[in-house]
């Protein structure tokens, strides 16, 4: 069994070989991911050691007390929080060792061909389909609301194989190449100015086979563990105390005492507790997936998560005035990730409305504690026994 002194003798043997002042970024990646140093409860040989999840923390800090390079988390978001999982845990060996050691390191960046402009918050409604011709699958459709579409290298897709039977059923789950032929990505310009979305269109697009995730019509049950995972890492990622929206506001509060008032510091209070309760619970979140899966306790902690930004960020709008409606750059840029907090209080305040969408949106979320969490009623689901080309579009 791995414990917290055998990952700090195994960091030091590889902080000798691989300094990190005279190692290539790349290589002490590279070199870490291949020393099982890299997400530490992963299996061997996958970047990790099969120790508990709870022991990252370790090795993390670690690195940090040698100055090491990191993996730039923000850059890979999508590929380390939700394409990873998912391919450990659907993939064959052969999927598992081609793309989890360049997803880690981020040579490749991933994206999430999921939504459709009718398939969003019911998502198993999708149209895209996926016919097979031999070895290959053929897929047309198109997708929206991809994040960093611009510059990923590949894409977990979901595609409608069966159209005659109900919809949730008739889904399977593929990894796309976005440098393949017929796949076109196109910027959507957001309220900041800024396209950090895109919307994807798929046309005869080619997929081997070998490059399906899970089993033919599987595909729903594969995406939900993206899913669950995706919204652990969008609201239970890990802060320090005011680290987040919370940090800039409090920060404007200590170094500007003319625009306090009696109404502005009650409501920051109230909000500075929020935000270290919701720290906290995101921190007690993390350490129950060491006993395995994410569930749906995610998705409760992406609701708070949004709401505190939003309700945080008009706050902050308030407490600056005039000034708070400021924004330094609305030309037409698509960035890689986005930046919270090293950006303009009006960028923030913008950007946070589509925190209530992004990671499912909130009408859904809440759907699912209260069906899933707190063991209330379904709602009633007429469609759900039907025949996805039976439903009306």
């Amino acid at each position: 069994m791995t414990d917290a002194a055998e990952l700090r003798r195994r960091t030091a043997e590889l902080l000798a070989a691989h300094p990190p002042a005279t190692t290539e970024r790349l290589d002490f990646l590279r070199a870490r991911f291949d020393a099982g140093l890299a997400w530490v409860h992963y299996p061997e040989g996958l970047g990790g050691l099969g120790a508990p999840r709870s022991l990252q923390v370790v090795v993390d800090a670690e690195w940090e007390a040698a100055g090491a390079p990191d993996n730039d988390p923000r850059r890979i978001g999508i590929g380390l929080g939700m394409a990873a999982p998912t391919i450990l845990k659907y993939g064959t060996e052969e999927q598992k060792q081609r793309f989890l050691r360049p997803l880690w390191t981020g040579e490749e960046v991933w994206c999430q061909l999921f939504s459709e402009p009718g398939a969003g918050s019911d998502l198993a409604a999708l149209g895209t389909r996926a016919v097979k011709e031999g070895d290959d699958w053929v897929v047309n459709g198109q997708k929206v609301w991809t994040s960093s579409a611009h510059v990923a290298r590949w894409a977990i897709l979901i595609a409608r194989t069966d159209p005659g039977v109900p919809k949730h059923a008739g889904i399977t789950y593929f990894l796309c190449d976005m440098t393949d032929p017929g796949v076109e990505v196109r910027p959507l310009r957001q309220i900041t100015g800024e396209a950090e979305f895109n919307e994807v269109f798929l046309t005869h697009v080619r997929i081997p086979d070998s490059r399906r995730l899970g089993e033919i019509g599987d595909g729903w049950k594969v995406a939900q563990t993206t899913l669950n995972n995706e919204r652990v890492a969008i609201g239970g990622m890990r802060l320090p105390r005011e680290g987040g929206m919370i940090g800039p506001i409090t920060k404007t509060w200590r170094e500007r005492p003319e625009l306090r008032t009696h109404d502005l510091h009650q409501r920051l209070l109230k909000l500075w507790v929020e935000s270290e309760v919701s720290r906290l619970t995101a921190e007690r979140l993390r350490q129950q997936l060491v006993a395995g899966q994410p569930g749906p306790e995610g998705a409760g902690m992406k609701l708070a998560f949004a709401r505190l930004n939003q309700e945080i960020s008009g706050l902050e709008v308030e407490l600056r005035g005039e000034e708070g409606l400021l924004y330094d750059d609305w030309t037409m840029r698509r960035p890689e990730l986005v930046d919270f907090v090293g950006r303009d209080a009006g960028y923030r305040y913008l950007r946070s409305k589509g925190n209530s969408i992004e990671g499912g949106t909130t009408e859904v979320l809440l759907n699912i504690v209260a069906e899933r969490v707190l063991g209330l009623p379904s709602e009633p689901r007429t469609d759900k026994d039907v025949a996805w080309k039976d439903l009306a579009r």
